[in-house]
């Protein structure tokens, strides 16, 4: 009769969790994702098994709750996770033929599809066509010699071009008025 070995009997299954790998949480098109989008990427990942890809389920109602958002708001964060190429929709939400609704099938571009397709990967494309987030910032102080900076646009970008400050402004405009003074009652 063999011994177990010492190793052996002290072993259990380990607790799941989710991987994000260093290239992938690098990348331009991770790095570009709002925060409720990336909460929502990881809580999509951790519904993926390692064979269900292309039948992960989550619905707008189960990822409201998740994320503590309320579910009108969610579906801009799937959105944008399918625009920047993290996700695909393999099925929509429909009906099924009991008359109960059926949630959508997700698919991780990250990982090769159930019908053992390499892994699409298209947000590491993605980042290589969308635009920055960045914003264009005006001017908003005088410059130090008196003379504005005023924003001009040209071509999609905006740059500031300095105009000189006029040598003789204009005198102020004067109306003739005839004062009365009350002491006197005497005109000009």
């Amino acid at each position: 009769m063999s011994r177990k070995k010492p190793y052996q009997h002290k072993k259990k299954g380990g607790q799941p969790f989710v991987q994000l790998h260093l290239w992938f949480i690098q990348s331009e098109a991770w790095r570009s994702l709002t925060p409720t989008a990336r909460a929502l990427y990881v809580e999509l990942k951790a519904r993926y098994n390692g064979g269900n890809n292309g039948n992960v389920r989550l619905s707008h109602r189960e990822a409201a709750e998740a994320l503590n958002l309320h579910r009108n708001t969610v579906g801009g964060y799937f959105t944008e996770l399918h625009e920047k190429g993290f996700i695909d929709m393999m099925e929509g939400p429909h009906l099924g033929p009991s008359g109960v609704g059926q949630t959508a099938k997700w698919l991780l571009t990250e990982y090769p599809g159930a019908d053992m397709k390499p892994a699409r990967k298209t947000f590491m494309k993605a980042g290589q066509t969308q635009k920055p987030r960045t914003k264009s910032v005006q001017a908003r102080h005088k410059k130090q010699d008196g003379s504005e900076a005023i924003p001009t646009r040209k071509a999609g970008a905006v740059t500031n071009s300095v105009t000189p400050k006029a040598e003789n402004p204009p005198a102020p405009r004067t109306e003739n008025r005839t004062i009365i003074h009350l002491a006197t009652g005497r005109g000009n």
